[in-house]
């Protein structure tokens, strides 16, 4: 991902209110990770599983911040139950930042990646979790805000998919 669509990510996820985000480390969308770090208004907390990431942020949400849970998209296997009993049947508003490999048209489609990519959004169906496909920058920072606003309307997490020019 080039530099100024880190900045501008950044960006729109602060123009949305968010405050916290918890993550396990992913190559595509890592140059957020020190942009976040080093902002004063911004809480990064590094976990050592997605299940964990979730949770915490949705304990963050409970106590009033605007969480945020980056992940790539094998995470949302693996935070699947978190997901499910913390997000929705609590009814626990979080935005998912989530590096969207594999899906179709991926360059990069491998044994691995395809087969991940082609289970995400069935996966995110299955869980009842709305969900936006991001190729490009264009009006970034609206679209966040836009899924920002859904999560807290409908009361649960809502995924966005980077992929495209986020993923190179």
């Amino acid at each position: 991902m080039q530099d100024e669509l880190a900045k501008s990510l950044v960006q729109g996820l602060k123009s949305a209110g968010i405050n916290f985000v918890t993550y396990l480390p992913e190559t595509r969308l890592s140059q957020i990770v020190p942009l976040i770090r080093d902002d004063a208004e911004m809480e990064l907390i590094a976990v050592s599983s997605e299940q964990e990431a979730v949770t915490i942020a949705a304990g963050a949400t409970l106590g009033g911040k605007q969480a945020a849970v980056y992940m790539e998209n094998s995470g949302l296997y693996v935070s699947s139950y978190s997901l499910l009993t913390v997000g929705k049947q609590l009814g626990v508003p979080l935005l998912l930042v989530v590096g969207y490999l594999g899906g179709v048209p991926d360059q990069r489609n491998s044994f691995l990646y395809a087969t991940i990519g082609a289970h995400t959004i069935p996966l995110l169906q299955g869980l009842g979790i709305e969900y936006m496909i991001l190729e490009d920058g264009e009006k970034l920072e609206e679209k966040i805000q836009d899924a920002v606003r859904a999560a807290n309307a409908l009361r649960a997490p809502f995924a966005l998919l980077f992929a495209g020019e986020f993923s190179v």
